[in-house]
């Protein structure tokens, strides 16, 4: 069986990186449950099943906080000591929460207005945006190894990404 004292990195065979291929991401995972899903120890004993199970529930966490970027970055700052999620960091560039507010002004007035045209303008804005933040995130952590300016970023990155959710929503509710 497996390790449980191993990082969800080590678990799926990967280099702790930002900077992952999600098909590299998707093939481990699929390798590990070959090997540990529970329909495998269905004729096993009762203790052999309940391990496969907490082993299943283990790689399920681990492939959850693999595969999306913010949370593999949150995981990986974490590992190097930086809780960036913490509660009592919580400043912003006042450029960074004027744009956030530009932004969330546009959504509501595209949603107001059933304006699709609006909304994929700034759906392509705020992903052009993500996409940056997840590149100075590669930068930062995998090359810099500059993980207090990370954790900036990633902060940064889970705004953009909550207004990315809310674009999603809005299409969803104009389409309807």
């Amino acid at each position: 069986m497996l390790d449980f004292n191993r990082n969800h990195f080590e678990l799926f065979g990967l280099r702790p990186a930002f900077r992952l291929n999600r098909s590299e991401i998707d093939r481990a995972y699929r390798e590990i449950q070959t090997e540990i899903h529970p329909d495998r120890f269905a004729h096993a004993g009762e203790a052999e099943q309940r391990l496969a199970m907490q082993w299943t529930a283990r790689v399920n966490e681990a492939y959850a906080t693999l595969r999306e970027p913010f949370e593999r970055a949150r995981y990986l700052l974490e590992l190097n000591g930086v809780q960036a999620m913490d509660a009592r960091n919580t400043a912003m560039p006042a450029d960074f929460l004027m744009q956030q507010m530009a932004w969330r002004e546009r959504l509501e007035q595209a949603k107001a207005q059933a304006d699709i045209a609006s909304l994929q303008g700034l759906d392509q804005e705020v992903r052009a945006q993500a996409d940056a933040l997840e590149r100075e995130l590669a930068e930062l952590i995998d090359e810099r190894h500059d993980y207090a300016q990370a954790a900036e970023t990633l902060r940064k990155y889970r705004f953009v990404d909550k207004l990315l959710a809310e674009v999603e929503a809005a299409y969803d509710e104009i389409e309807g």
